[in-house]
């Protein structure tokens, strides 16, 4: 019998059903946070931070740093900076990744599938042909070839060239 070794899961498998305590989102945004090594690049009023709990290498998410839920809450400056990010994100995906294509969504929600229900964020996820394999469908399981490490480190530099030259 083959196994098949993901011990980074462990933390999300024991607390799934568990519930959090304050805003993850609010949590990683801050300055002192847990997460920082998963922060991408930061703004004003946003910051993109790659999922701990990947579809695809390279899914992440640009979050508006305010608490706020819907985009009918957040304000023209967040509005903006979220898409500059989102805009940003899909250039360094592509240029760190050469996906064949990427899903870009917002899940409002719980019954539009919002895993965080009360912070708004954009998810973005790399797409190749054939990415979803037998893995997926038979043993419900994603297999994933990179760490969050090594994604950071592809993805963060490309990140600082695009602020840089403010794109």
């Amino acid at each position: 019998m083959e196994r098949l070794w993901t011990p980074w899961r462990l933390s999300y498998v024991t607390g799934a059903s568990g519930s959090v305590s304050g805003c993850i989102f609010c949590e990683a945004g801050a300055a002192d946070a847990k997460d920082a090594e998963l922060v991408l690049s930061t703004g004003r009023f946003a910051y993109v931070i790659l999922n701990r709990y990947p579809y695809n290498n390279g899914h992440l998410m640009v979050v508006i740093t305010r608490h706020v839920a819907s985009l009918q809450a957040a304000t023209r400056e967040e509005l903006s900076e979220l898409m500059t990010f989102t805009r940003r994100a899909e250039m360094a995906l592509t240029q760190g990744y050469r996906p064949q294509g990427i899903n870009v969504g917002i899940n409002l929600g719980r019954p539009a599938g919002a895993g965080v229900l009360d912070h708004l964020h954009v998810h973005l996820v790399p797409r190749w042909n054939g990415d979803t394999s037998f893995m997926s469908i038979v043993g419900n399981v994603r297999v994933l070839p990179e760490e969050l490490g090594q994604t950071a480190a592809r993805l963060r530099p490309i990140f600082e060239r695009l602020a840089e030259s403010d794109v």
